[in-house]
């Protein structure tokens, strides 16, 4: 029998990392196949393979770090600590510790919560122009609206443009009842929660209201120069090649891009390209400008959405999976 102790510093560290009912150490215990015990104030990790006490030691030790760091360890969380460790990636949670985006209007802080996240606000933070592409559920759009609302607040950027293009999800919606805004309204939504939820309602309206906040669909972007604002377009994977061309091109002084989409949720018709798709390859090289790769291990939804999103990536015939990009995109991972 193979035997290590972490000792933390402090015994509340070991309740935390414990659980309410075990809940978090038991991941530990069936991902590596090793019994963990408190003892002493410290922590006992046991089992006959070596190896598997080893990175069962790293992955809780990873686990204390983060609640020393004033961190709350949630499922999804823990289970992202296993799958790093286990794939000989631990060393690279360290880059979690850092501080906040900002601040939502309830006062919750928003921390990337995986390594891919991590270099994802990084590379906004040094890029004029970034691509975030990944599955659903990998806080792409939440992240860029997170780092536009602190840019906004400390004055870096002037305004905050949001936008979409209006595509359906593979179902006709039909007419829908209203003057223009309540018709785009529907597609436009979740950049209208992850505004609310950073900003609050009433700061929100009032930054609509200003014109200092604006939520519009991507046909309003033709023709204008966007100078100090903090641009984000969502679903980009929707947009032809000339309206990707369209938007790119509207980039003004003191300004900065972020463009984000899913590659394999494409909703264009089966001839369409996408533009997203085009673009990556055609900035390919280009100064200022970054493409993130997000991956299952990124997402921060319900487990089952990571499941999901790896029995897709296993099974690699997702909806619309006969397009030569889907094909493509696949290959590279």
């Amino acid at each position: 029998m193979n035997e290590k102790i972490i000792t933390p510093s402090h015994l509340e560290h070991v309740r935390s990392v414990f659980g309410d009912f075990d809940e978090n150490i038991n991941i530990i215990q069936d991902r590596f196949t090793v019994a963990v015990t408190g003892r002493d104030g410290g922590i006992k990790i046991a089992g006959n393979d070596p190896d598997l006490v080893d990175l069962a030691a790293r992955a809780i030790q990873s686990m204390v770090d983060t609640v020393a760091s004033g961190n709350v360890l949630t499922e999804q969380h823990v289970r992202y600590i296993a799958d790093m460790t286990g794939d000989g990636q631990g060393e690279s949670l360290k880059e979690l510790s850092g501080d906040c985006i900002c601040v939502t209007h309830t006062g919750k802080p928003i921390r990337p919560k995986t390594v891919g996240q991590k270099r994802y606000v990084e590379k906004i933070a040094k890029n004029t122009i970034v691509f975030g592409v990944g599955p659903a559920g990998t806080g792409k759009t939440y992240l860029a609206v997170a780092k536009a609302v602190r840019a906004f607040k400390a004055k870096e950027a002037q305004r905050i443009i949001l936008t979409r293009p209006a595509v359906e999800a593979g179902e006709k919606l039909g007419f829908l009842p209203g003057d223009l805004q309540n018709k785009v309204d529907p597609y436009l939504r979740p950049l209208y929660d992850a505004l609310f939820d950073m900003m609050g309602s009433e700061a929100f309206a009032k930054n609509m209201e200003r014109g200092t906040i604006e939520v519009a669909p991507l046909a309003y972007m033709r023709g204008r120069t966007l100078d100090d604002s903090f641009i984000i377009l969502d679903e980009a994977q929707n947009t032809t090649p000339e309206q990707m061309k369209m938007f790119l091109t509207r980039l003004g002084f003191n300004s900065k891009m972020v463009i984000t989409g899913d590659i394999t949720q494409i909703d264009l018709p089966d001839k369409s390209k996408s533009g997203l798709v085009e673009a990556i390859a055609v900035v390919e090289g280009v100064e200022d400008v970054a493409v993130c790769h997000f991956s299952h291990k990124d997402v921060v939804r319900h487990r089952l959405v990571q499941e999901i999103v790896k029995a897709y990536e296993r099974f690699k015939k997702p909806v619309k999976a006969d397009k030569p990009e889907v094909k493509r995109f696949y290959k590279k991972l």
